[in-house]
């Protein structure tokens, strides 16, 4: 495994890290009950990724690293924030949706910048991502 590959799967790693983290603070605030479902269908989608990019990584004996307290803190700030006032079914899949944009963002960014990653992962990443588009176009159903 060479440096671009340990790269990718930290990333993928902190990734779902932070959406598992932001799907824990938004659902106790969730309303809809087909939302609530498809959030926890995300999560356990988050969690089968992250533990694969966690697995690879010990494997490789890189031992993997999570989300920092700051950043949770953060995260979980900003969701508190953004729900205080609303946390109406349309807003929350809004807060998915730009969460969905931000992490399919990340992921391309390291994927580009690390052009030299290994088949397995540069599949985990895209899988990753696809994951991504295909609950983007799920959370929009909820506009």
């Amino acid at each position: 495994m060479n440096k671009d590959d340990i790269t990718i799967l930290k990333s993928i790693q902190k990734n779902t890290e932070m959406a598992m983290k932001a799907i824990d603070t938004i659902e106790p605030k969730v309303q809809d009950r087909d939302l609530e479902a498809l959030l926890a269908k995300t999560s356990q989608q988050y969690a089968d990724l992250h533990q694969k990019s966690v697995t690879s990584l010990l494997e490789a004996r890189v031992e993997p690293k999570g989300v920092g307290g700051l950043e949770q803190f953060m995260l979980v700030g900003s969701i508190n924030g953004n729900t205080l006032l609303n946390t109406s079914t349309s807003h929350i899949a809004e807060l998915m949706i730009k969460g969905s944009n931000m992490g399919i963002t990340s992921l391309n960014k390291t994927l580009n910048h690390n052009p030299h990653g290994e088949q397995a992962s540069m599949s985990l990443a895209r899988e990753l991502i696809q994951m991504e588009q295909k609950n983007l176009e799920e959370y929009k159903k909820y506009l």
